[in-house]
Parts: structure tokens; sequence; C-alpha cells
């Protein structure tokens, strides 16, 4: 968009295209989030994703579009179903192959980004073994990122639809695994030129990348865009996948950090549909954020009808129309303050029978208004010719302040009343607090702000209220981990709950285990005994979370010049778009065999050094005779880093903080391990203490 055109237009970003010539524009549509495969196997809502998916290629073909642009989020879990990806794969081939002849051009190299040692395009249409009728392109997003680093590299499900020839996968990112090149490498993206008679259109793709490494990267300028020569006559068109709302510290990216010679920004990840296109101060380009086409939670930003966009382009100009979406389940939310109920319509707070028939009028209220928001839906449908749809079960939210009521009914119970007639009976009823604001007007700066452990907060507002890296956090630091690091389990169970991914703490688990057993193999060249045991798996535990916590800091001191080896990067199951990887592991064992191998390891190793080992360039073989992998594996011992101190659990749990230890003598270096098994005591006995501790903490948070 020029900048003649901004002044002329600054009331409407979205610009008519020129003329009524077809031959010169392209058109789009345009969808972000679909998430297909979420709530697969609930018997209601099982079919929501596909169906609305279906919708969405079938308005392609409506509208004659030139392809499908999908800015992120096609699958809603990392590894989907057999079924979900049957069921996708059918769609896009029963509304996107065919004989319909294409009018776009593709311009840049068709083999770039295809797949390694085979002779297919990477672009689909441009295969003649192919006849693609719409071609679908796509980036990936944080729930369906590449996973792995095989021979192949990382893959994601994208990756199987695109060597099948069914979507056209852009914006995958090949980041160094190594800090050290990592610090001098970025971003780079290269376009996709595609040309439909005078209108000559770039699309710059970046799948999503972490938030902290996507804020330092552009912060740091190291975003590199392969644009034209003639780049200000194209249309450039950038698709992100990120945090747009801040969520904490380099939680998101910020509007204004992109290139000056972007035109349009289509924004994925976040779930409000703001599709209109939006100004960004300073910059000459627009957003538009289409959100996601199926309600993932019952949250505000969900309720706003869900749209999709045709998108037209012609030259410089744009024109972008909001399409509603007719198969996608009625939402409805309202809030309840009991007190203002009390006050208005004399509500008896003390009386449950009473409040459960307050809430129950509420909730009929909401169902007729969704009812009603369908048939008026409906209506416009059939006036523009279209079929009528059966109605569908909405979902319904009442969100109910309970400040001041001490007795409430289960919301599960009363939410069965409405079985048949709302498609979430379990969850209708979410009850909340007004937040206390006496008596807190000093900030305490050694208090987490959401603590798990702060006494003036009921137990349901701690679960409101305290965010999954918060509850994680405090939760791993109160207990005594003695072979998993907090970070590296952070992070799993992150992936778990925000990426759905059910791998995740199992692969974890199987690689800091088999890391860890490799890392004392090489630090005990003689036979150990059992007491120095506890005391060398503690110092490669610390030096393993030590060395995993670096790498996760894209400004971490490596940058100084002082590079280190990475520990064996054959990771089996990992994020490829972090800046941090895992050591390496195989599949899951089980404790038995883990054991076995611990007493075996035992048995062959040498006694320890009371010191922990600095060998210089030295190589020691690892030694097993499970796989013959592992005879082969060879591990360099690198330098160990100076011990942080260890203040993080105290200052969390709000305990006395321990003396940071010394390295004057044997003794103090037996106190800097995580060893919690008093002197004498067995790593299984050491670690059976540690379970019935955990077994405790965790009967004391369910009571």
């Amino acid at each position: 968009m020029s900048e003649l055109q901004v002044e002329d237009d600054l009331a409407d970003p979205t610009l008519s295209t020129r003329g009524t010539y077809s031959d010169d524009t392209i058109k789009i549509m345009l969808a972000t989030d679909n998430h297909i495969g979420y709530l697969e196997r609930d018997p209601i809502r099982g079919q929501d994703s596909i169906e609305a998916f279906r919708e969405i290629l079938q308005l392609a073909v409506k509208h004659d579009v030139d392809f499908v642009l999908l800015a992120g989020d096609l699958f809603h879990e990392n590894r989907p179903s057999r079924d979900c990806l049957y069921q996708t794969m059918a769609l896009l081939r029963e509304y996107t192959m065919g004989d319909r002849p294409l009018q776009i051009e593709l311009l840049s190299d068709p083999d770039d980004g295809k797949a390694s040692g085979f002779s297919f395009p990477a672009v689909n249409y441009e295969d003649p073994n192919f006849n693609v009728g719409i071609p679908v392109f796509s980036i990936h997003g944080n729930h369906d990122d590449p996973q792995g680093a095989g021979p192949q590299g990382a893959l994601s499900a994208l990756d199987m639809l695109s060597v099948s020839g069914l979507v056209n996968y852009m914006g995958k990112i090949d980041l160094p695994l190594d800090d050290a090149d990592a610090q001098n490498s970025g971003i780079a993206v290269k376009p996709v030129l595609l040309r439909k008679g005078n209108t000559r259109l770039g699309m710059y793709g970046v799948g999503n990348v972490k938030d902290q490494r996507m804020h330092f990267e552009l912060r740091s300028n190291r975003v590199r865009m392969y644009m034209p020569k003639d780049k200000d006559k194209w249309f450039n068109l950038l698709l992100v996948h990120q945090n747009r709302v801040p969520h904490g510290p380099q939680q998101s990216v910020p509007e204004g950090m992109f290139d000056d010679s972007i035109d349009l920004v289509v924004w994925g990840h976040e779930h409000d549909c703001r599709i209109i296109p939006e100004p960004v101060a300073g910059k000459r380009y627009y957003i538009t954020q289409p959100g996601s086409s199926v309600a993932t939670s019952l949250a505000d930003g969900e309720a706003i009808e869900k749209q999709v966009a045709l998108l037209k382009i012609q030259g410089k100009e744009f024109q972008l129309t909001p399409i509603p979406l007719r198969t996608v389940r009625p939402f409805v939310l309202d809030d309840v303050i009991l007190t203002d109920a009390a006050e208005d319509e004399g509500l008896d707070l003390t009386d449950k029978v009473e409040i459960a028939k307050y809430l129950r009028k509420r909730v009929n209220e909401l169902i007729d208004k969704a009812n009603m928001l369908w048939d008026e839906r409906n209506a416009r449908a059939v006036e523009e010719g279209e079929p009528e749809l059966p109605r569908m079960l909405p979902l319904i939210r009442l969100k109910v302040d309970t400040t001041g009521v001490h007795e409430m009914s289960n919301p599960v119970r009363f939410g069965q009343e409405f079985q048949g007639r709302v498609a979430n009976p379990r969850d209708v009823l979410v009850f909340h607090r007004a937040k206390k604001t006496a008596g807190r007007g000093k900030v305490k700066v050694d208090e987490p702000e959401l603590s798990i452990d702060d006494p003036e907060l009921s137990t349901a507002e701690k679960l409101s209220k305290v965010r999954v890296q918060t509850l994680v956090k405090e939760y791993l630091a109160a207990q005594e981990l003695q072979l998993l690091g907090e970070a590296g389990m952070s992070d799993a169970i992150e992936a778990f709950v925000d990426k759905d991914d059910t791998h995740a703490i199992q692969s974890h688990v199987s690689l800091a285990l088999r890391s860890l057993m490799k890392g004392v193999q090489a630090n005990s060249a003689e036979e150990v005994k059992e007491d120095d045991l506890d005391d060398i798996v503690g110092r490669v535990r610390e030096q393993h979370e030590q060395e995993y916590v670096e790498k996760r800091q894209p400004t971490s001191a490596k940058a100084k010049g002082k590079g280190k080896a990475v520990a064996d990067v054959s990771a089996e199951s990992e994020d490829s778009m972090m800046m941090d990887v895992d050591a390496a592991g195989s599949d899951f064992e089980s404790e038995p065999a883990l054991r076995k191998k611990a007493t075996a390891s035992r048995s062959r190793a040498a006694p320890a050094k009371k010191a922990p080992a600095k060998g210089r360039g030295k190589k020691a073989a690892a030694v097993s005779d499970d796989d013959d992998d592992e005879e082969e594996d060879e591990i360099e011992e690198v330098e160990e880093a100076p011990k942080a101190k260890r203040t993080n659990r105290a200052a969390v749990l709000s305990q006395p903080t321990k003396k940071a230890p010394t390295k004057k003598s044997a003794a103090s270096a037996k106190q800097s391990t995580l060893t919690f098994a008093p002197a004498g005591r067995t790593s299984r006995a050491a670690a059976t203490k540690s379970q019935r501790r955990t077994k405790e903490v965790v009967e004391l948070d369910s009571e």
C-alpha cells in the first residue's frame, strides 16, 4: 500500500480494488487456527472442528479463489490421530483437487523447501503428476509445530500433508542446533512469489517460534527477509503465529517490529476475531486477525462470531471481506454478581435453593438467546439462497461472582439439568470471587506474584488466578528431584498442557535419564562406592540443568565468544523452533530396566574423584551392553562451568535460604549436590524417601 493511498483512505483501511479486471486480481480464502481434532472424542462437539474446516473449503470453491491461505494451528494436537488425519486428507482431496485451470504463476524456486532426496517440487501444482484445482498454503502454529531431530530433521503433520501433495507447507525455519551458531545466524525468511496478470504477490511465512526467541530476534534486527529487487512493485504479505497480547516479559511480539516493506500482516494464534484490517502506529502496513474457526475455550474472545476472510489483491491495493461461518456452534457468555442480584431482586444469599433457581433462570435466558442467534443466521442464509441448517446445541457459559456467599451448589450437578439443551453441560457455571484490595497496598518483592502458598487466597481463587507456568514452577520446586532437572521438566509439562503433546513428559524423562546415565559413566573412570554415587549423580544432574538453562537464554554468556559443545543433540522428540536442544535419548524405559542399568553401571564404573571431573580434550567411550549404538557412542567432556547460587527454590517457597556451598573441601563438594539422603543411604532409598514426600505433598494439596 503506497503512502498516498494511506493518506487518502485513513478512515477505511480496506481499500477497493481498481476496476473490475479479474485477470489482475488475486483472490485468497484466509483462515487461521482451525484446530482440527479438538475434543474429537466428545460425542457432541467431536466433529465441530472438521465441519468448520469443510465449510471453509466449500467457501473457497464457491468464491472461486486462487488459493487458500492458513496461518497456523491446522491441527489441535502435535500428533493428530489417524481419524483426524484421515478426515483432513479426505476433505483436501475432495475440494482442492480437480481440473480447474490455475491462473497464478509461481515465480520463486519450486524446489525451495522440497523433501530432501526426492525429485518432486515443494509446490504441489507445479508437479505434473497432480491435478490441483485450489492450492492450499499454510504455516505451522504452536500446536502443530515440527518435532524431532532425526536424519530428515524436525517433522510435523504439515510435512505429511506436504509430501502427499495436499498442502504447500511454508514458513518452516531451520534454527541452528548449536548455541554458538545461533548467536551469529538469526531467522531467514524466503518468500513464495506469485503473479497473476500485472499483480505480483510475495508471501512471507514465519511458523511459530518461542515468543522469547522471536522477540529477541526482532529486537536484535536479526530477522532477514529475502525480497525482490523491485520490492516496491510487489504486494508483500506476512504470516505470523505468535502471541499478540502481552502475557509477561517478552511473552509476545510487538505489532510495530516488522519490515516497512510489508503491506499486510496476517496474525494467527490469537482466537479473537479481529478480521477488519487495523493500522499500526508509525507503520505503513495493516494487521488482520481472523481468529479461530472453532472455540477451544469458553472465554470472552471465543464468543465473538467466527469468520473467515475473502482477500482480493490488485497491484498494491487490497480488499478484505469478512464471511461468517454458519456451521460454528453458537456461544453465548454472560456474568452474574450475586450481591447485585440480592440488592436488585431481593435474592437471599443464604438460601442455596433460591440461588440455584435464579441461576437456572439466567441459563435458560442464555439458551433462548443462542437459539435466536442461530435462527437469525439461518434466515440470512436463506435470503441469500443457501439451504437451512438444523439447529446445533449452543455453548453456554455463566460466570458467577460468589463474593459474600458462603456455600454454593455443585456446578457439575447443576449442569446435568441441561443435558440435551446445551453442548457443554459439565461447565455451564464457573464461580469466582472479586479480588481483595484491602491491606495489599505494598508489593512484597520476595514473594511470587501468584503463589499457590498464599494463605489469603481460597482454593477456588488459586485455581482461577494462578498460571500454568507459576503452578508448575512452584510444585517442582517443592519436590526433591534427584534425577530430573526442574527447568526441563517444567518445559515438558507446559508442552503437555499448552500444546496437548501427550508424549512431551515421556520423551523428556527418557532423554534426561539416558543423558544422566551417560554423564555418570563419563565422570567415573573406576569403580564407584555406593556412598559416592549420589554425589556423582547430583553433580552430573546439576551440570546438565545449568547447561539446559543456559541454552534456553538467547542472550546467554556464550554470545561473548565462549562457545561450548552441545552434549549429544540427536534428540528424538524435541521442539525445533526452540533455541535450546535437549540431550539425546530413545524410547521410554521402565523403572526396573533403569535400575538394572544403574546397577550395571555401578559395577562396571571406577571410583570417582571427590572433585568434579574436568577432562579437557579427553574422550571416554560410553560403556553399555544394551544396544550396539550405545557401544559406539563417545562422550566428549567439557570443562564444568561454575555453579550458580541455588536460591531460586528458597525464594519461591519463602523458606530460609541455604548458604551457598564453597569448593574448599570434599565435604563442601557433597553439600553442593542435589542429594537429600543422609550419609550412607543408597540412591534407591533416597528415591523411595522422595516418592514418599511427593505423595504427602499431593495428599495435602488434594485436601
